[in-house]
């Protein structure tokens, strides 16, 4: 940005920015909550003012003033899971900690394919490389979970005890017991991860991105002011991006599954399915680990709050909202109706992949035998859109194919509640304004032939509708 050049800011801004990473962390809380009481529940979110008169400067109850207010949200099973439980705030930072750190470690040690990413936006042509053996992890990780989670068992009595090292199935009932905390420690971490990334983007010879190096502290925190973080070959952004996160959600739904079992002695329809379609779509971005190196989270987005909090907070603790509200608030579909539903996802996936396939397939090598019957349009930077197949559809169709799945989950709950439906209603939005985004984007990357590929292919997301 030149000096005297307005900046080009997105999500309303410093004060949008500021707001969304103060009611986000709630908004994951509530939902959490929520799914729990199978509705909107707005009573109980606060602790009355009897259990906060603790934090009166007289030790007597105080029904206004921020101690009064402080209190309420400490002693707040919502807003603050576990504050008044050192012990139990402890066991799940520590589990969220180690998480993490065998994530690192799988990353770090299993054997790995080395690929480039794309050309780095400061002319320079130089590429990173990146170690891909994500979907190894997602093996790795799940065998661990299954037989080899080791644990130490007692043997004999009396002065014949004996202690020895075993090896069985991880107690994942436990993370449906501490679901809560287990968000808001998470939540911590992301602000002290964010922290430390916004303070090393200011070291020397650093590439910062674009969109995140405003000068507004608020703003660039948010956005993230380094473009990829790194300690060595290790890439924060693209580890972050697939692994704790992501797989952390299909061990939850695993542990939802393991809940529902324990009370009811089966598992439904209803929670085997979401947790088919959600351990499809982890495998499936794990599988496709190299894709997310020509997103628009890898080579445009700086790292900070925003993909953060999304990629290790808010994707497993609210996309696994259907499975956990299902333990308590299943709603016992019939087959006919699962077998509809498993007749959405099965659309969404054959959009979702065949869309991403196509484009990746193309972008590798579009001269390929497999991309002759395919049309483009040749712009004059020297790169090619497509214009037929499925890109002749809609310029968003893969969008469209993600959210009809996204759908599908939801559907899973039945009608009782919009609360498993909040990620039907958010994925939308998300997705509208992402599609905004990336049309922003191609107009000033493309110029007069955006324009010409949007005359060409028109709609954005469903053919003949938007």
């Amino acid at each position: 940005m030149t000096k005297g050049q307005q900046f080009d800011y997105e999500f309303g801004g410093p004060m949008g920015a500021l707001a969304t990473m103060v009611s986000l962390p709630v908004v994951t809380l509530l939902l959490t909550y929520w799914a729990s009481a199978g509705r909107v529940d707005l009573d109980g979110i606060l602790a009355d003012d009897d259990a906060s008169c603790r934090f009166s400067s007289d030790g007597g109850a105080s029904d206004d003033g921020p101690a009064s207010s402080l209190g309420r949200v400490i002693n707040s099973d919502v807003l603050c899971p576990s504050c008044n439980d050192s012990r139990t705030l402890l066991a799940c930072a520590s589990v969220i900690f180690l998480w993490f750190l065998f994530q690192v470690l799988l990353e770090r040690i299993l054997p790995c394919e080395r690929v480039e990413g794309a050309p780095l936006p400061d002319g320079s042509g130089r590429r990173l490389h990146y170690r891909i053996n994500g979907h190894l992890a997602f093996w790795v990780t799940l065998l661990m979970m299954d037989v080899a989670w080791p644990r130490w068992v007692q043997s004999g009595a009396g002065n014949d005890t004996k202690s020895a090292l075993a090896f069985g199935r991880a107690p994942l009932t436990w993370l449906y017991d501490h679901y809560s905390t287990l968000a808001f420690v998470t939540i911590i971490w992301t602000i002290l991860l964010s922290s430390y990334l916004y303070v090393k983007s200011f070291g020397g010879g650093l590439l910062l991105a674009a969109g995140g190096d405003s000068g507004n502290p608020f703003y660039d925190f948010f956005i993230g002011r380094e473009l990829n973080p790194r300690w060595g070959s290790f890439d924060w952004k693209e580890f972050c991006e697939l692994r704790p996160g992501l797989v952390g959600w299909m061990l939850l739904n695993l542990a939802m599954m393991s809940k529902q079992y324990e009370r009811l002695g089966y598992v439904t329809g209803s929670m085997i399915l979401v947790n088919v379609f959600q351990g499809l779509y982890v495998w499936d971005a794990l599988y496709q680990e190299r894709a997310i190196l020509t997103t628009m989270d890898i080579t445009t987005d700086g790292f900070g709050f925003m993909l953060v909090f999304g990629d290790l907070a808010w994707v497993p603790f609210t996309y696994s909202l259907q499975a956990r509200y299902l333990v308590d608030h299943d709603p016992m579909l019939s087959w006919p109706t699962l077998v509809s539903i498993l007749g959405v996802n099965a659309m969404g996936y054959l959009i979702f992949r065949g869309a991403n396939g196509q484009k990746d397939a193309f972008r590798r090598d579009p001269n390929s035998p497999e991309m002759s019957h395919l049309t483009f349009l040749q712009t004059k930077r020297g790169t090619k859109l497509l214009t037929s197949g499925w890109w002749g559809i809609a310029r968003k169709v893969n969008y469209t194919g993600d959210w009809i799945m996204g759908l599908s989950w939801c559907m899973l709950c039945g009608f009782n509640s919009i609360v498993p439906y909040y990620y039907a209603i958010y994925f939308a939005i998300l997705l509208v304004h992402r599609s905004i985004r990336d049309d922003h984007m191609c107009q000033e990357k493309y110029g007069e032939d955006w324009a010409r590929y949007k005359a060409i292919v028109p709609y954005r997301f469903v053919p003949g509708i938007i």
